[in-house]
């Protein structure tokens, strides 16, 4: 543990260097835990930038890199995002699809409230709500290009309960895909690296042409977090006479 007197050349900094990090002093009942993560936020440079930017989350640097890899997110589709809020992914996709000169279409869902975003259609609910679907596809104008989610289910601290919750919430986003995306769609959604996702898999691949699995840069190097990006979708419908 530094405790930040020069004693040497330590850690690869020149000697009398001094170290620029924003601590944070223990105050009242802060866990060490919340002191942790406050001063990890406060040292993020993606959180910096993020607020330099105007994006609600350092999160929207992980779409758009994902995006500038492989091109996903074109002028004018028809998107949906799952679990939105704050609503950094929607203000990304927004600007890639040219919403803002007319084009195309973002519905984002959330259990929480959102923030307007211009153009953006927000639906406070919960999207395993049996008329989610249905909701969400009627308010698109037709079947979706895209599905997005960067949900991550709430940790209890126990790794094998945690891996089946995040599994679990991601094979949801899967089935509520199945029931909006049009033929050649994708979906993008967080996964962890750890987790039994073999089926899940399995299923995308037969579903759609290609599934990577991909880690953004803006993930914290600290983090097991990936994505899943499945593109191409090729399901047959279940029923006929589906309309866009």
């Amino acid at each position: 543990m530094s405790t930040g007197k020069s004693g040497g050349n330590t850690g690869g900094k020149p000697a009398g260097a001094r170290d620029m990090r924003v601590k944070v002093k223990k105050a009242g009942k802060l866990k060490h835990s919340s002191q942790l993560w406050l001063e990890r936020q406060l040292n993020d440079p993606y959180v910096k930038r993020a607020r330099e930017m105007g994006y609600r989350s350092r999160a929207a640097f992980k779409l758009e890199e994902m995006d500038d890899r492989y091109k996903f997110l074109k002028p004018g589709q028809r998107l949906v995002d799952l679990g939105c809020a704050p609503g950094g992914w929607c203000q990304i996709a927004a600007k890639r699809i040219g919403l803002e000169q007319g084009k195309g279409h973002i519905v984002g869902i959330d259990l929480l409230a959102v923030d307007p975003i211009p153009g953006v259609d927000l639906i406070q609910m919960d999207f395993m709500a049996e008329e989610a679907p249905a909701l969400l596809t009627e308010r698109l104008g037709g079947r979706a290009d895209g599905v997005m989610s960067d949900m991550a289910a709430n940790t209890t601290g126990h790794k094998k309960t945690d891996h089946l919750k995040i599994i679990a919430l991601a094979e949801a986003a899967v089935e509520f895909a199945h029931g909006v995306l049009a033929p050649g769609g994708f979906f993008l959604a967080k996964l962890f690296q750890g987790g039994d996702s073999a089926e899940l898999l399995t299923g995308l691949k037969r579903d759609f042409t290609t599934v990577r699995n991909v880690k953004p840069a803006a993930s914290r190097a600290d983090s097991s977090e990936l994505y899943v990006l499945a593109t191409g979708y090729r399901r047959k419908r279940d029923t006929e006479g589906a309309t866009d």
